[in-house]
């Protein structure tokens, strides 16, 4: 039986869309890069403080944002996000669960569009549910492992909040320039 090529779907593949994905993977490349020393320097400062930035997730949410990513794409970033954080976690592998989570749910909120008197306040929400929940899986999950006892994970609930607040206050006050800077 032969088949009619007119009633074939024909697929054609775009170069606009490849350069799209090549420049949102140099973007997430050059935040996590950012991050990754922000991380080392000022972050491991503010440690003292109780709370401890982890930039890495703000770059990963901020690249999720500037690219409108979808849920599989925010995937991606979110694991090679992960990747670098290999390199000075304390849990290794963990963060490839935790930024996952993390980064979809970054990727949710993105499409969200939420608003407040006007103003544009999802960079701020998904910046602090991405750290927040990363952090608090995190936390339970390396609890766990760790062999300690689940109520202990409560010590580390202001850690992540304050973290949270921190990250959400950084992805939204981050976004508008370099959403300008970046013509998006």
């Amino acid at each position: 039986m032969d088949i009619d090529p007119s009633t074939q779907a024909r697929t054609v593949a775009s170069p606009i869309r490849r350069e799209a994905a090549i420049g949102s993977l140099v973007l997430l490349a050059v935040l996590l890069a950012a991050g990754f020393i922000l991380n080392l320097t000022v972050g491991n400062a503010l440690a003292a403080t109780g709370i401890k930035p982890q930039f890495i997730i703000s770059a990963y949410t901020l690249a999720i944002l500037l690219t409108s990513a979808d849920v599989s794409q925010a995937a991606v970033f979110g694991l090679i996000s992960a990747a670098v954080i290999q390199f000075s976690t304390s849990i290794p592998g963990l963060n490839f669960a935790t930024e996952l989570a993390g980064a979809t749910c970054a990727a949710l909120i993105g499409r969200a569009g939420l608003r407040i008197a006007g103003r544009d306040v999802t960079p701020l929400a998904a910046g602090g549910l991405a750290t927040l929940v990363s952090g608090t899986l995190f936390a339970v999950a390396g609890t766990l492992l760790m062999g300690a006892a689940l109520p202990t994970v409560l010590v580390k609930v202001p850690l992540v909040l304050g973290t949270a607040v921190f990250n959400a206050l950084v992805v939204q006050c981050l976004s508008a320039p370099l959403r300008a800077a970046l013509n998006r």
